[in-house]
């Protein structure tokens, strides 16, 4: 099973913790990242996304203004190793209060088929330089990665408070609370409850497998035991402790296309136009959507004897019945973003799915059967710049 350990943590000195934080640097474009810049000049997009503009120097000035944060005490690093809780209330699609409770500590990286960390779906062609080459240039570990649990009762463990750090709330209403477990009786147990069962991915596969290639490299360079782990925020594998949405898919083909090539899989419907709303219709009526670029709607539902040996998820039966159909495929979640990209031209028409259940992600650990790449988006996003972890600290 992986080791599981605290670290002396790299974090913010000012209170006003929210205008130098953001999002995953995955999840936004370079003009949003421009508006986080502007925001505040501490603002981590500084480090954590590099201006592509500025060419392969933008790596090195990255660490440059890392370093100097460091030494100008703008970023602080903890006396002594400790884990971080990391709380976030908020309002679900729903329209349910939830609240969610996570620890951020140094997760051992493994081999390939190694056992104790497992992937969750399977991952799309992406350049892996950038992230590899702002590692390297850094030596830090700026946003975690996102690992499941399958250690039952850790939420319970993690329920009592730690020392409060920081916390805000974003411009979606979500409150982020960052707490700090120093204490070593309950360092042990939380160490111990991590370590003692598989930790299953949901956020960040590529973050970890650049972490992969960096111990590798390091292996050979010098004794670095930093770069064994890589920082990872780790939650129960429960349903109270996850918010699951879609990741809808966007087609070079028609709509009219779409409908033909899935003729033997799915009876359409038509339906007005498609609107947040949508969502709630699908879940009843165990439906997709395939959306054209006037935005209107039409139902696809399953012929249920059209998939054998197919996983009850929209994302592997669309797969599956677009195995033979020549086409490129994109992925966007959220509708009204999805709305945008069949106006804007981006895509000649949608299918909106189903979030995948927790049932099929247990499984995906259990069995270690990997979902189609883009299967699960996890919300909220874990906030960028409220816990760092220096390799040289």
């Amino acid at each position: 099973m992986p080791r599981f350990e605290p670290f002396r943590a790299l974090r913010y000195a000012t209170d006003d913790i929210g205008a130098v934080t953001s999002p995953p640097y995955d999840v936004f474009d370079e003009n949003t990242r421009a508006d986080y810049a502007a925001q505040h000049a501490h603002n981590v997009v500084h480090v954590d996304y590099p201006v592509e503009s500025d060419g392969d120097a933008r790596y090195e000035t990255a660490a440059h203004t890392l370093a100097q944060w460091i030494s100008t005490a703008v970023l602080t690093t903890d006396a002594t190793p400790s884990f971080s809780l990391y709380r976030m209330s908020f309002t679900d699609d729903a329209g349910r209060p939830r609240s969610t409770v996570g620890v951020i500590g140094a997760l051992e990286v493994v081999d390939v088929g190694g056992s104790g960390v497992l992937p969750h779906e399977r991952t799309t062609p992406k350049a892996k330089t950038d992230r590899l080459d702002l590692t390297r240039a850094t030596r830090a570990n700026l946003s975690p990665v996102w690992g499941l649990s399958l250690t039952a009762g850790l939420t319970s463990l993690l329920e009592e408070p730690g020392d409060l750090v920081s916390s805000f709330v974003d411009n979606d209403g979500v409150t982020h609370r960052i707490e700090r477990v120093s204490q070593p009786n309950r360092i042990s147990a939380i160490r111990y409850a991590v370590s003692s069962h598989p930790v299953l991915i949901a956020d960040g596969h590529h973050r970890y497998a650049i972490s992969r290639t960096y111990r590798d490299e390091q292996r050979i360079q010098s004794a670095d035991n930093a770069s064994e782990l890589t920082m990872t925020y780790v939650a129960e594998l429960v349903e109270e402790q996850l918010s699951v949405a879609a990741i809808h898919r966007l087609y070079d083909l028609s709509a009219p296309q779409i409908i033909s090539a899935l003729a033997e899989f799915y009876v359409p419907r038509a339906t007005g136009p498609v609107s947040a709303a949508t969502l709630q219709t699908m879940d009843s009526t165990s439906c997709m959507c395939l959306v054209d670029t006037s935005g209107n709607g039409t139902f696809l539902e399953p012929i249920e004897t059209a998939f054998p040996d197919v996983r009850e998820m929209d994302s592997a039966r669309l797969e599956y019945a677009l195995r033979n159909t020549t086409h490129a495929v994109q992925y966007q979640h959220g509708v009204d973003e999805v709305l945008h990209a069949l106006n804007t031209g981006v895509a000649q028409s949608a299918v909106l799915i189903r979030p995948v259940s927790i049932d099929e992600i247990r499984r995906t650990a259990h069995t270690g059967d990997l979902m189609p790449p883009k299967s699960t988006f996890f919300t909220p996003k874990l906030r960028t710049g409220l816990v760092m972890r220096s390799l040289d600290a």
